[in-house]
Parts: C-alpha cells; structure tokens; sequence
C-alpha cells in the first residue's frame, strides 16, 4: 500500500471485484463497482467547482451509502473532506463551516435544512447534476496530500481540526496486517459517527480490503438489544467500541440465557481507557479466543490508533492495570517528564509519540501546533498526548490517565480511577464512574454512579456493601458521599463515558414520584427538564426537538431511576413521550 492514497486503493479493490458488496444499511446496499462509479461521477463536480490537492471539502450526510459516495468523491477530486454531523446543533455545525473556511459542502438533500444560509456552494450526493463547466481533469494526488480534517475538542472550549494526510492513514493499516489480516471475507461495522476518527479505522478496514460495511443506523447503535440483533443478521466479523459501549452490548448479551451465535474474529477496543474488570461477564461467557480482544491506545492527532495489545482472561487478574501494549511498528513512545527527559520503568510520566501517525498538525492554529507537536533537539518530531502512561517489567505500556485528571477534595489530590477500581471489585457491580460535585463554598464531594450486574438487586443492600468496602479499602477524602444506582452510564458523542451528564441527573429537580401521577405526565417532565423545554408534544420525535442521543439515553435513565426499571431503549417504537410513556405502563403492569 506505500506510496498510496486510500481512494487509489479502494480504486483497485472495486476493479478487481466490481460485483461484491461494499457497503450495507438498512434496505440498501452497493457494490464495489456501483459505488466507485457513482463517486466517479461526483468527483468531476467537485474538479469543476475547484477541488483538488489540500482544498477542504465538508461532508454532510446521514449515516449511510449517500455518506461514503459522498467522502470517496472527495477524495477521488482530490480533495479532503471535513465531516459535518448533520445531528450537530446549527451553532457547531456554523462553527465547523467557518473555522474549516470550506467553499463547498457535499451533502444529500434531506439534510439541507442542517446547513443553514452558509454560503458555501453545495453539490448534493443523491442528485446526478451534470458537471458545472469543463472538467479539469483528473488531479495528481500523492500520499502527502491531506485526506480528512476531523475536529477534536480544544482546552479553550474551540474545537480544533486535525490535519491528516492520506499515508499517514495507509500506513496504519500498512503496519497493522500482520496483527488482524483484514481481508474480502470480512464483514465490518461502522458503529461510530463519521466525525469520530475511529470511524476512518471502521471504514478503510472494510474497503482496503474488499471486505463488507455495514453502517449501523443510530437508533441501533443507541439500542445495546438491536445492535446485538444487527452482529447476528449481519454475521459481522470485526467490531470496534469504545469500553463504555461494548459493556452496554455485553450486558445486553448477558440477559439471554445462552452465548449468542456470533461471527466475531476480533473486537478492537478504542477511543477511552479499558478497565479489564469490564470485560469479566464477557470473557466468561465467551473466552478470549474467539473472538480476540484487543485494545488500541491513540489519538487523532496520531491517525487513530498507536499501540496494540491482545487482552487475555489473565489480565483480569490485575484489575489494576489498563494494559496498551507495544507502539505499531512505524511509532515511537516516550515517557518523559516535566523536563522532556526519559523516565525509568515504572515511573509514570506522560506519553509523547513519534513517528509516521503523526498529523501534519492543527488547520490554521501554528501556535498550537507548535505547543502540541514538538521538535527536539535532534530534529525528532514528538506529539505531547496529555495522557500519563508507564512502562512495565517486559516493556508493555499501560495507561494511567490523563495528566489532568485529578481532582482536589478537602486539600487532597484524588484519582477517581482509584476509586471505580475499588467499586468494580464488588461481584454485584457491572460499571462504575466516579464524579465530583461542588455543592458550593469550598464543599466539593465524590459521587458514585454504578450500573448493577445482571441478577444483582439494586437496592439498600449494595449500597451499604459499597459503603463498607470504600471504608477498607479507600482514605477518608477518596470515599465518596453518596451512591446513585442508574441503569446505564450516558456517554458522549464519542462514546465516553459523561460524567457532567450523570451529575447533572442528581443536581436537576426530580419529577413528581407521587404514585397517583400517570407515566406520561412523569416522562414529559424528565424530557422537559433534560431538553430544558415544555413544548415537546407527546407524539412528536424527541429528535426534532433538539434531543441527541446522549439526551435521549439520560432520559431513558432518568425513567429508570424513577420507576426502578430497565428500559433501554430498543423497546421504543419512536422517540416520542407517548411511545416512552407506553412501555413505563407495560412494565408497571406486566
């Protein structure tokens, strides 16, 4: 693959096997052959209206096959594309417009109401216009042209695009054959948005290959049963999910009496730090052979993943250790300390790395660039991660956490990780995640957020264990003051874990609990107080009035909490207060 671009690959993988499917949704798929055509015919468009070598092109589309035609033309004109989640508020989706100063936008036409009165020329995927003038001609793209912009978050609150060429992508896969041997038999999910670097590794590990997509609608992948369904139906091989997802599925999983009939040859770990505990209901039921667990440590601004480690049964053994494993080939790491000097083994420092995953660096923002990729005395190039890792007998990296990551309560620094460590080891335990609450004048508390295991009671009993076992095992300022049993842990968009969101559960004014109140009276409350508006209609999609899915899941939770159920979502017809409220009155009265 060297000295290539990912779509020249692509290229040749629909020359060679034109009629097998390359991207599946819901009631659709396409061939490598159709689907190469269709970008084909795209990219003149977008030549027409100037695209080429480093011009940045968004990309505006709904999870599905008008999204991949739409980022292949791109990258076919020569272009880069910057994804625009069409689900984005339209202040974000301003922001992206502008920072990125892109003059085009590809996007499909039932998304156009998301991109507002920007000035930014559209060509829309789903409609085959002719070409708008004389085709220039097909331009010449090499490996250092740029292929995608994704913005990450910034520490001043702005996001910042990342700038990655297209070897710097290629490389990765390049690297990383030996490790999973991707090939034409695979099927594999594309569970992340597109705006997440972890979908680059989602897309290309499917179409470098000439391997099957399967793009995962986002009411699924909201949905731990229907996901579940969907890796049946689909016969998917390869899967990756950020920890705090897979446990969502593997819990799901766990509620059917026997192992399910999976395909999966490898789950591939990513995105946020990997508790091994997590994966003890998993490993149990299933091994660790079939499929392989494997998790990947890295950043977007190192091209998606840079470490490799197989997780093993014995792993769980030390619950302790966030195992990362050994760089990809092509990588360096480097434990250094405040000072830029290595650090000796076992000493925990934060992790820069070098190499050929490194991006060209931040759009339009040299001072960061300079701030995050920095150059030593010696002319190696070094991204600083912010994130603190160690070195173990045998040379393995483990995580540790961010650099920033401690907190300070009543005069003492604390690791929250310390604390969930501790929680986890209670049998009765399937997720934990310790957040702070600052109730004002000085009196900042611990507040603990644990998902009970499948079959263990959540009531006053496990809070008292939890208790008396924080009382063994944890200082005085490292106990947190108070326990809150939720039916799930909220992520983000990216799939982390949100602790502000399980905060903000505890802080907001409860609905009325009074048993005389309907449901459907007790659910408008909680998605008036979650979507922080009263005009929502009962039987109006929650989505069309500014819910996500991250809100949709803190109101499923809150439900939980309110009526001690286990609603997950999937049980929803749609997402309305009528259908929610529905299934509340199903299971009170079942």
């Amino acid at each position: 693959m060297t000295g290539r671009c990912l779509h020249q690959i692509f290229a040749e993988r629909a020359r060679s096997q034109p009629g097998r499917i390359a991207v599946s949704a819901p009631g659709v798929e396409i061939s490598y052959g159709e689907l190469d055509a269709r970008a084909n015919r795209l990219a003149p468009r977008l030549r027409a209206m100037g695209v080429g070598p480093g011009v940045l092109v968004g990309l505006c589309a709904d999870r599905g096959v008008e999204m991949i035609v739409g980022l292949l033309g791109i990258l076919k004109a020569g272009g880069a594309y910057v994804p625009i989640d069409p689900a984005y508020p339209a202040k974000r989706i301003e922001y992206l417009l502008e920072d990125s100063g892109v003059a085009t936008v590809v996007a499909e036409s039932r998304v156009a109401g998301a991109l507002g009165d920007h000035k930014a020329a559209i060509v829309w995927i789903d409609r085959d216009d002719p070409a708008l003038g004389e085709d220039p001609g097909t331009p010449e793209v090499t490996d250092s042209d740029l292929a995608y912009v994704i913005y990450t978050s910034g520490s001043t609150g702005a996001p910042k695009g990342v700038l990655v060429e297209h070897r710097n992508a290629v490389r990765l896969f390049e690297r990383t054959e030996p490790w999973f041997e991707f090939d034409e038999n695979d099927v594999v999910t594309m569970f992340h948005s597109v705006s997440f670097d972890f979908s680059v590794w989602e897309i290309w590990s499917a179409l470098l290959y000439g391997g099957r997509l399967v793009i995962v609608p986002a009411p699924t992948a909201r949905s731990p049963e229907a996901f579940r369904e969907l890796l049946l139906a689909e016969g998917v091989t390869v899967l990756s999910q950020t920890p705090s997802a897979f446990r969502h599925l593997a819990a799901a999983d766990a509620r059917r009496r026997e192992p399910s009939p999976f395909r999966l040859r490898r789950v591939v770990f990513g995105g946020e730090r990997l508790d091994v505990e997590v994966l003890r209901p998993w490993v149990a039921r299933y091994g660790d052979e079939k499929p392989e667990l494997v998790n990947m440590y890295g950043i977007t601004e190192t091209t998606v993943h840079v470490t490799y480690r197989r997780v093993f049964e014995r792993d769980l053994d030390h619950p302790e250790v966030s195992p990362i494993g050994v760089p990809i080939p092509d990588l360096g790491l480097h434990l250094l300390d405040a000072g830029r000097r290595p650090v000796p083994d076992g000493v925990a420092a934060e992790l820069y790395v070098s190499g050929a995953g490194l991006a060209r660096g931040y759009l339009d923002r040299p001072r960061l660039t300079a701030e995050r990729f920095v150059v030593t005395g010696d002319g190696t190039r070094l991204y600083r991660t912010g994130d603190l890792a160690v070195r173990l007998p045998g040379g393995e990296l483990a995580y540790v956490g961010r650099a920033d990551d401690q907190i300070k309560v009543r005069g003492f620094r604390v690791e929250p990780r310390e604390i969930e460590l501790c929680l986890l080891g209670d049998p009765g335990i399937a997720g934990a995640v310790v957040a702070v609450r600052d109730y004002g004048e000085g009196d900042v508390r611990l507040l603990a957020f644990v998902v009970p295991a499948p079959g263990t009671e959540p009531d006053a009993g496990l809070t008292r264990r939890l208790t008396a076992r924080a009382a063994e095992e944890l200082p005085v300022h490292a106990r947190p003051s108070n326990y809150h049993i939720v039916a799930e842990i909220p992520m983000t968009v990216q799939g982390k874990a949100d602790r502000g969101a399980l905060v903000d559960q505890v802080t907001r004014p409860a609905a009325d609990s009074a048993p005389s109140v309907p449901p459907i009276q007790v659910v408008r409350r909680i998605v008036a107080s979650v979507l922080d508006r009263d005009d929502v209609p009962p039987g109006a999609d929650l989505f069309d009035y500014g819910a996500t899915s991250l809100a949709l899941t803190r109101i499923i939770a809150q439900v939980n909490e309110h009526y001690g159920l286990a609603l997950t979502g999937g049980e929803l017809e749609e997402a309305s207060v009528e259908s929610l409220a529905s299934c509340v009155g199903e299971r009170l009265n079942a």
